[in-house]
């Protein structure tokens, strides 16, 4: 299988850090692609010409995090990371849905803020900015729950923090959310989280 991501994504790195949770690098090739340069192959691996995208040994592929992570997550050996029991799955699927929600209001804040100045919206901005807020004091309130074995959940807030570190430090979230800023620098230091890390 063939995954089209970048170095900077927070999405292709949620999948890249699932695949080294498996212990699946060999069956994964990953293949960086810049997607703002509208590549063929990307859209013929993925209509909507965004990454990450997964191309299947027959040729047909998949997009959208969520959607390649269950996938592989269900075909490749190595620990489950979206169990099957309903409480844990909701469990580990909504962490995922809230460290997506991050990721969306801060990738579209990191396109924002690169426009001319005279061009931004301070109104979207603010909106997103405190989405992430919020959403962040809810994970700190819970950051419990986000103890234990590695999961889905757990990948997708690590790759959402990890995105805030990247390009918006400014932020300073971690002055605010001392718990899930001491989870985040423990996180960070296993392999699969060491090894996706975006360019300094």
């Amino acid at each position: 299988m063939k995954l089209y991501y970048s170095h900077t994504s927070p999405f292709a790195r949620k999948v890249r850090v699932l695949v080294r949770e498996k212990g699946a690098l060999a069956r994964v090739t990953e293949e960086a692609i810049a997607a703002m340069e509208d590549p063929a192959a990307l859209h013929e691996a993925n209509p909507l010409g965004k990454i990450p995208a997964l191309v299947l040994n027959d040729g047909s592929s998949y997009f959208d995090s969520p959607l390649i992570c269950e996938y592989l997550d269900v075909t490749l050996e190595g620990p489950a990371l979206i169990p099957a029991s309903h409480v844990e799955r909701f469990r580990v699927l909504r962490h995922q849905a809230l460290a997506d929600g991050i990721m969306d209001a801060a990738v579209s804040l990191t396109f924002e803020r690169a426009r001319p100045e005279a061009q931004r919206s301070e109104m979207w901005m603010g909106r997103w900015q405190r989405a992430i807020e919020r959403s962040l004091a809810v994970l700190d309130d819970e950051v419990v729950s986000l103890d234990g074995p590695v999961d889905l959940g757990v990948i997708s807030v690590g790759a959402a923090l990890g995105y805030l570190d990247f390009r918006h430090a400014s932020l300073k979230w971690q002055d605010r959310e001392t718990e899930l800023a001491g989870w985040w620098r423990d996180i960070a230091k296993r392999p699969s989280f060491a090894d996706t890390a975006p360019p300094a």
